[in-house]
């Protein structure tokens, strides 16, 4: 019998309006929602049911949206995964799903998470770009070459051949120039609001790690494929490590998808707002199934 693993998207996957239809249709999500807002001390679910667009977007409050989100989503689906894994932000959901965080402090962790990387971002300028139709091994030779101009990193191992880079303007920039002249079918500067995954977050890390060691983590009662190794972790000391780590290194989440099918996964769920990691998980591992659950309707087909 195939296993199921549940995963759970991250920054850049929010809308406008994403989680109102469970706050109207659902008492136990309305819950959650209003339990949020007091939490944080903030109306998170206006900003998630009206934004606008440029406050959603803020990182400090993009993270804690999709972190909600997903939970109110997870809460409604009955079954439990053999495994999850989230995409960098969507890990912290990903750990609450496996028992290893409290809602509650997964809340305040992705809050103060994405305050202190819009606050790093701010400080030190850097961009991120998409870079497609090149393998790895190029990228990493792409961005030592690169290096010369500025700092620049690989930061997400998305799909086959969709590989992001981060780090300084100008040492972006110079690899976007590289991987144009080395053949990409493709290169994209995105609209972020820093080199996330990349040494220039190395301020938010920590931050990020007085507030970890302060949180209580317990071990994980199913498999959780970290972003920093792409291997299952149940351990809360290694947990809480790999989250600390996770800031400045790169997303494995290709290899990530190839060891839960490695593991045994068939099926996979995407748990939270938009398709993303459907597409990147039919790119990776064809022969397994990919759906989502996003809206409350979408609970109906469950």
């Amino acid at each position: 019998m195939g296993k199921t693993a549940f995963i759970f998207p991250g920054q850049g996957s929010q809308y406008v309006g994403m989680g109102k239809d469970f706050f109207e249709a659902d008492a136990a999500s309305r819950d959650l929602f209003n339990n949020a807002d007091e939490i944080l001390g903030i109306s998170l679910s206006k900003i998630c049911f009206e934004g606008p667009e440029e406050v959603l977007k803020q990182t400090r409050n993009t993270q804690p949206a999709i972190f909600l989100h997903s939970i109110a989503v997870r809460n409604k689906i009955s079954s439990t995964p053999d495994m999850v894994a989230g995409h960098s932000l969507g890990e912290y959901s990903a750990l609450v799903t496996a028992g290893a965080i409290s809602f509650e402090d997964g809340l305040k962790l992705v809050r103060l998470r994405g305050e202190l990387m819009q606050l790093a971002g701010e400080q030190q300028k850097g961009t991120m770009a998409a870079i497609v139709g090149l393998m790895p091994e190029a990228i990493e030779e792409i961005c030592r070459e690169a290096a010369r101009a500025g700092i620049v990193r690989p930061a997400n191992f998305n799909s086959p051949g969709q590989i992001v880079i981060s780090g300084s303007v100008e040492g972006v920039r110079k690899g976007m120039e590289l991987a144009k002249a080395r053949g990409a079918k493709l290169t994209k500067e995105l609209v972020v609001s820093g080199a996330f995954h990349s040494p220039l977050m190395a301020s938010a890390r920590d931050g990020l790690k007085k507030k970890l060691d302060e949180t209580r983590i317990v071990d994980a009662t199913i498999p959780v494929y970290a972003n920093v190794t792409a291997e299952p972790v149940t351990r809360a000391a290694d947990i809480r490590d790999l989250l600390f780590r996770q800031l400045t290194n790169p997303v494995r989440w290709e290899e990530s998808v190839i060891h839960m099918v490695r593991d045994g996964a068939e099926t996979f769920v995407e748990v939270g707002p938009g398709k993303v990691l459907q597409g990147l998980v039919k790119r990776i591992a064809s022969n397994a199934s990919a759906s989502g659950f996003d809206k409350f309707s979408d609970l109906q087909t469950a």
